[in-house]
């Protein structure tokens, strides 16, 4: 079972750029990097509960199950 962070896939959807995510949320450019890559290996709650609520999106549209 593998856990996937669908964000740089939602980020092009919306036509935001890592860079303005960051700006909206506070979150360094670093952490929001981290989220976009295909290595994701840990990440706080409530990091994900912000990006949600920023891109006004459900926790289950952020993270996949495969």
């Amino acid at each position: 079972m593998a856990i996937r962070v669908r964000l740089r896939e939602i980020l092009d959807k919306k036509g935001i750029s890592q860079r303005e995510l960051a700006r909206l949320t506070g979150l360094r450019a670093s952490t929001v990097n981290h989220l976009c890559s295909e290595k994701v290996d840990r990440v706080y709650l409530d990091t994900l509960e912000l990006v949600c609520k920023t891109l006004n999106i459900r926790i289950e549209e952020l993270i996949v199950i495969d």
